[in-house]
């Protein structure tokens, strides 16, 4: 199946640009249960709201009285939200932990044998740390996201 592109306006109307018309929440549950996979973009910015507008089919077919997912899954969905924020920040943790004392072994031979690439080395760390701090804020984002 092909994957639709879905535009959302302001006034929360959605535009599947495939097949150049309006649709609902309903025609886009419909379309990823006959296998299409659909990505939901903010027409304005660009922002992906997938994962915001599938969560609002599941709950307005809930509120219908539609038992979509099973409440164990529901609770394990919960559960698991959490762990795997912290199971990624781990392991960003690590990557960070073993990236410092590699560049710090490297940072040595660069200050005994080619003091001219110092200001190379500095250039690289500001940029792993605006990486670092963007990704921090996304991360932050997803969670303020989540827990709204």
């Amino acid at each position: 199946m092909e994957r639709r592109v879905i535009k959302r306006y302001e006034n929360r109307k959605m535009y599947d640009t495939t097949t150049s018309s309006y649709v609902s929440l309903a025609d886009i549950a419909a379309l990823v249960r006959v296998g299409h996979t659909v990505q939901v973009l903010d027409n304005k910015t660009g922002d992906d709201l997938t994962a915001q507008t599938l969560t609002q089919i599941i709950l307005e077919e809930g509120k219908r009285g539609q038992h979509v997912l099973p409440t164990d899954l529901l609770h394990n969905l919960l559960r698991r939200s959490t762990h795997v924020v912290d199971t990624g920040m781990e392991r960003i943790r690590h990557g960070v932990d073993d990236l410092v004392q590699s560049s710090l072994g490297k940072l040595n031979q660069i200050v005994e044998t080619r003091p001219g690439e110092m200001q190379q080395l500095r250039k690289k760390v500001s940029e792993l740390e605006s990486v670092l701090n963007n990704l921090l804020k996304d991360l932050g984002r997803s969670e303020d996201t989540a827990s709204s």
